[in-house]
């Protein structure tokens, strides 16, 4: 059922996928989350800290601000790092390993935070979070859940 007027098959073949070196991934996710999770320790104290000065001189103001901004650094920490040219966050950095497209690209920040964003709430449940990290124990590729639904890959770096 090929239309001549289109001048080529209707079935186009895929370029083969870039090889991507997932062996020790698993292990290396957990010793990198560890460290992610001190780094934004730091780093949501720095900012509940700032906030707290600040809505000193705003008469408590900006203190309303503080769940929002604790959130918005998490993700903002995941935009940044991985979604920049080291495709890492550091916690990621230290364990060796970056994030790649499933096509073997660079990821974007928003892809970033919402990759980040499905962990959290994945996180926040058991249920989910064992059905998340339950998927990268089966699959060949070692991807979580919150991988598949974002479409990305984490390797060795």
């Amino acid at each position: 059922m090929s239309d001549p007027r289109y001048g080529q098959s209707p079935i186009t073949p895929i370029d083969p996928r870039p090889f991507q070196d997932v062996s020790g991934v698993l292990s290396s996710r957990l010793f990198a989350w560890i460290g992610d999770i001190i780094i934004l320790f730091f780093l949501g104290w720095l900012i509940i800290v700032l906030l707290g000065i600040l809505g000193i001189v705003t008469f408590g103001a900006t203190w309303l601000l503080i769940p929002i901004a604790t959130v918005a650094t998490a993700l903002g920490y995941a935009a940044l790092t991985i979604g920049g040219s080291r495709q890492a966050t550091w916690g990621m950095r230290m364990a060796g390993l970056k994030v790649e497209t499933a096509n073997g690209g660079r990821p974007d920040g928003v892809a970033a935070a919402v990759h980040a964003l499905l962990f959290y709430v994945a996180a926040g449940t058991v249920a989910l979070w064992l059905l998340d990290i339950g998927c990268g124990f089966v699959r060949a590729d070692r991807r979580f859940g919150h991988d598949l639904l974002t479409g990305l890959v984490v390797v060795r770096g």
